[in-house]
């Protein structure tokens, strides 16, 4: 589901990157296969420096779809950043990427909050955020470090804690039910 970027992937993610349907919303933007490939690579430099973790997004058959990343990481915090390619909307990968990262972030990285910044225009985003069930939507945080403007983004908060306690009780849940099963 995810590896660690390179840069044999950036062909297939660069063509992926550039439909319109995903184009606007792409943090690092880039106009050419070379200008992508300089971003891949620095990338790689910024997480080998620990100012970001990133990864590929990769289908079944282990073909590069997207990236996820955690920038901007600060304090134990960070912000999230998504894309995936537009002939993978809605088959679930968007989802199954975020719970491995964020089982990535918070159980094997010292990460404590993750923010999600999301356009108002992009309903799409906030859509597959709200699915979330340890996600709370923070548009009114007063923490003065974000730079956020409630006017053109919804900020969505995503806490270790919250996401530990969600998988307590679902692992509870199941073995309870599994309990219920046998007897």
């Amino acid at each position: 589901m995810l590896k660690k970027r390179d840069l044999s992937e950036s062909g297939v993610l660069f063509q992926l990157m550039k439909d319109p349907e995903v184009y606007p919303y792409v943090r690092h933007k880039a106009e050419t296969l070379e200008e992508y490939q300089l971003i891949v690579q620095e990338t790689m430099k910024k997480e080998e420096n620990n100012e970001l973790i990133s990864r590929t997004i990769i289908d079944e058959y282990k073909q590069p779809i997207g990236t996820i990343s955690l920038y901007d990481i600060a304090d134990n915090k960070g912000f999230l950043g998504t894309w995936i390619g537009r002939p993978y909307f809605g088959k679930g990968y968007n989802q199954r990427a975020k719970e491995a990262f964020f089982s990535e972030l918070f159980l094997e990285k010292a990460i404590h909050t993750i923010y999600l910044k999301i356009r108002k225009a992009n309903i799409r985003s906030q859509k597959a955020a709200e699915k979330i069930p340890y996600v709370h939507i923070v548009d009114n945080l007063e923490a003065h470090h974000i730079n956020h403007d409630p006017n053109m983004f919804h900020l969505y908060e995503i806490t270790r804690d919250r996401y530990i306690l969600h998988h307590q009780h679902i692992q509870t849940f199941t073995f309870n039910a599994n309990e219920l099963k046998e007897a």
